[in-house]
């Protein structure tokens, strides 16, 4: 496969929190068929059976890895099912999770988009996965050994245009106004939107519009006295709404999947 040559780095997303084994049991799993792996824990605080934010959080953040990373995310509401496995191969990055819209920001624009085909598992000798661990009995093992080049996509999957599309809409960009939501509240109560700074650049004086509260957009977060409201494009480049030294979620009644509209005042 000349599109994808592995590092060695494996990074990982999951809904499992950080309390029981869960987690450190699928980094075991990596470590016991390729000693030599590189894991680097991406994220375990995604909401429970919410892939959109591992996907929003995936697209946003690869980019600082090294060429040839093997991305694995497990949020799996449909874990031990029917649902399909995708190996998405996009910048030099090699991305597998589940079938499930989790991938579907990275697929759209992919190089090559492929389906595990069934009989993977028993390509690398694993046995029958549990039904309600995956991530330890299947995508840890296979993550392995892709890193490790022991094997290819072109081993395990079959090309592929058909997969389950993401479960939020993109932003809707109209004339001096665009309209998203928030996909997700940081551990500081920041409100990070879905709005990328590119919808909005041509704006001359851009207002957001959130919980029935109009916000300024500045630069920093200390550009407005404690306890104010601001909106900023954030360090991943999409909108933030923020309140200075607080809490803009519990200020604004905010959480998830609230509307957030922007406009241009000029």
């Amino acid at each position: 496969m000349n599109e994808w040559q592995p590092s060695g780095v494996i990074t990982i997303t999951t809904d499992f929190g950080h309390k029981g084994p869960f987690a450190a049991v699928m980094q075991g799993a990596i470590v016991k068929r390729f000693a030599d792996a590189r894991i680097i824990d991406l994220a375990h605080d995604i909401p429970a059976h919410w892939p959109p934010e591992a996907g929003f959080w995936l697209s946003r953040s690869y980019q600082y890895f090294p060429s040839g990373t093997v991305h694995m995310a497990i949020v799996d509401p449909g874990v031990g099912t029917e649902r399909d496995v995708l190996l998405v191969v996009k910048d030099g990055h090699l991305f597998i999770a589940p079938d499930n819209g989790l991938l579907a920001p990275l697929a759209e624009n992919a190089d090559r988009v492929c389906k595990l085909n069934e009989d993977a598992l028993d390509r690398i000798g694993l046995g029958t996965p549990s039904l309600t661990f995956h991530g330890r009995d299947m995508f840890a093992p296979l993550a392995a050994d892709l890193a490790a080049g022991k094997i290819c996509v072109d081993d395990i999957g079959t090309d592929s245009t058909d997969w389950i599309p993401g479960l939020i809409e993109d932003p809707q960009v109209g004339s001096a106004r665009v309209s998203g939501i928030v996909i997700t509240v940081d551990a500081f109560g920041n409100l990070i939107s879905n709005i990328d700074a590119s919808l909005i650049e041509s704006f001359g004086n851009p207002m957001v519009n959130v919980a029935g509260k109009t916000i300024a957009m500045t630069t920093a977060y200390g550009r407005v006295s404690p306890g104010e409201f601001l909106a900023l494009i954030n360090s991943f480049g999409v909108v933030e709404i923020a309140r200075s030294e607080d809490n803009a979620a519990d200020g604004l009644g905010c959480e998830r999947g609230a509307p957030v509209v922007i406009t241009d005042a000029k």
